[in-house]
């Protein structure tokens, strides 16, 4: 059984990094300046390192014999378990899949999950389980210059001119609603805590909101929460499979090739 809660925990978080990083992917080329367009590429690059460590670790575990995931014959791989699941088996929050949209609501995605993905590594550095606290502790550093680079996109937008700050508005007001899952633990997160190896992420709410609102203060933002949304409907389902439609269209070009051409080498 702790196994099985491992598996859907650690498919959770390669789900979130693979998902953002593929959103992100789509900017190759297509940056508003050439650094920047490099800077979101390798970030890009960053998120799916996470997301190779995390599956591989996951095939692991589904390989090993469990009455519940089943395994045992070494059937899975990192490249079975991003190409090759149906969209309600992925367990990445709705908020990593939303659009692109334009620059500003790019960053600020960037800015919401990074800022999460940060708190929630620096705990599960503590973690019981030893590759999950050594996946957290390598991607970490990654993590840390994410935080930095969208914490300086969203203050240069957000106090720049009335366009880009427009614009910054009007992406916190597409996104927000997608926040509060971040902080709602599904069942499989909720036991991964009481089994010794997971994050309440309900805990890390407070430090989130507190550095949110900072870089919005800088930003010449009002507080996130404000503005109406204190008592907004926040968006839920996807750490459970219920994903909104955006997700159907990125697993679509992401699996294209695989589903295409099954075991297509180069």
């Amino acid at each position: 059984m702790t196994k099985d809660i491992l598996y859907n925990y650690t498919m959770h978080l390669a789900d979130n990094a693979l998902i953002l990083a593929q959103r992100n992917s789509e900017w190759c080329g297509h940056g508003p300046v050439l650094e920047q367009d490099i800077a979101i590429t390798n970030i890009s690059l960053d998120l799916i390192g996470q997301a190779r460590s995390l599956y591989q670790y996951a095939a692991e575990l589904i390989n090993a014999p469990s009455p519940s995931i089943g395994g045992g014959r070494g059937e899975a791989t990192e490249d079975s378990l991003a190409y090759l699941r149906d969209v309600r088996q992925y367990k990445n929050c709705l908020l990593v899949e939303q659009p692109n949209g334009d620059w500003a609501q790019t960053i600020l995605r960037q800015f919401f999950f990074s800022t999460y993905q940060y708190l929630l590594y620096q705990q599960l550095q503590k973690s019981t389980d030893d590759t999950l606290a050594a996946i957290a502790e390598k991607s970490l550093k990654e993590v840390t210059y994410h935080v930095r680079w969208s914490s300086e996109w969203v203050v240069r937008l957000g106090d720049g001119t009335p366009e880009s700050h427009g614009r910054l508005e009007n992406a916190l007001e597409e996104l927000w609603m997608y926040t509060g899952e971040l902080f709602a633990p599904a069942t499989y997160e909720a036991e991964a805590v009481t089994a010794g190896f997971g994050v309440e992420v309900s805990a890390l709410k407070a430090a989130w909101e507190q550095k949110v609102n900072e870089i919005f203060g800088e930003a010449t933002l009002p507080d996130a929460a404000a503005g109406g949304r204190e008592g907004i409907y926040m968006q839920t389902g996807g750490k459970e499979g219920v994903h909104s439609e955006q997700l159907g269209y990125i697993l679509a070009e992401l699996q294209y090739m695989q589903r295409a051409y099954p075991g297509a080498e180069w």
